[in-house]
């Protein structure tokens, strides 16, 4: 049985993904993320978690955190990134520009792909690097 919490994939195994793939399971990866992040800085209430995650979570302000971590990225995490923000998406939220939704999406495919290859360390590292500014939850909500 494959233990889905723990995969580890090669990457010939991934790059046959497609970017939208990648960035549907970076954005689920991203979502866990900022969920345990806004229940450890104290908003584990329904409302004020569910408000908090939105906050986080969109478009605009996935483009601005990652703007964050860009300069911190390898080349091939770079190559996926763009690879990310080329993909072909059909439609753009009304709450984003498509510039911010591009943003978006490279960062989802980003975390997807490391994802897969088992890099979890790296991820919290990263996620550790877009969320260093903001001491507490209120800040986002």
């Amino acid at each position: 049985m494959k233990n889905y919490f723990e995969l580890s994939m090669e990457p010939g195994e991934i790059r046959a993904i497609s970017s939208i793939a990648l960035a549907h399971l970076g954005d689920a990866v991203y979502e866990v993320l900022v969920r345990a992040w806004l229940c450890a800085h104290g908003k584990a209430t329904g409302k004020g978690m569910h408000r908090a995650t939105v906050a986080l979570v969109c478009a605009p302000e996935q483009a601005r955190r990652a703007e964050r971590i860009l300069s911190r990225l390898t080349e091939e995490e770079h190559a996926v990134f763009r690879r990310g923000r080329n993909a072909h998406v059909h439609s753009v939220p009304q709450n984003a520009s498509r510039s911010e939704y591009q943003e978006a999406t490279a960062l989802e495919a980003l975390l997807g792909y490391l994802y897969l290859l088992g890099r979890r360390e790296r991820i919290n590292e990263l996620f550790n690097s877009m969320m260093e500014e903001d001491e507490t939850a209120e800040d986002v909500t």
